[in-house]
């Protein structure tokens, strides 16, 4: 029994100056970041209406007809330099 509420209760207070890496990450307020700064709040909007844009994309230069029209241009700028 006295061993559980040892284990409950923290352990000391926390450090002035967190010199670890460790203490560093414990004592981050990142509570406080995700609610008052905006780009928080944007950047999970951003990714969202950004993956369509980048699928289309994709989808587009990687059409059949594209890597073909690729192709043939390569074909004709590697034409032109052994000439």
């Amino acid at each position: 029994m006295a061993d559980k509420a040892v284990a409950e209760k923290p352990a000391g207070r926390p450090m002035k100056y967190p010199y670890t890496f460790s203490a560093k990450i414990a004592q981050f307020p990142l509570k406080y970041y995700l609610k008052n700064q905006w780009i928080w709040r944007y950047y999970f909007i951003a990714i969202g209406v950004s993956i369509p844009v980048f699928y289309k994309i994709s989808k587009l230069s990687n059409s059949p007809e594209n890597k073909a029209a690729w192709a043939a241009a390569q074909a004709k700028e590697a034409a032109e330099h052994h000439h």
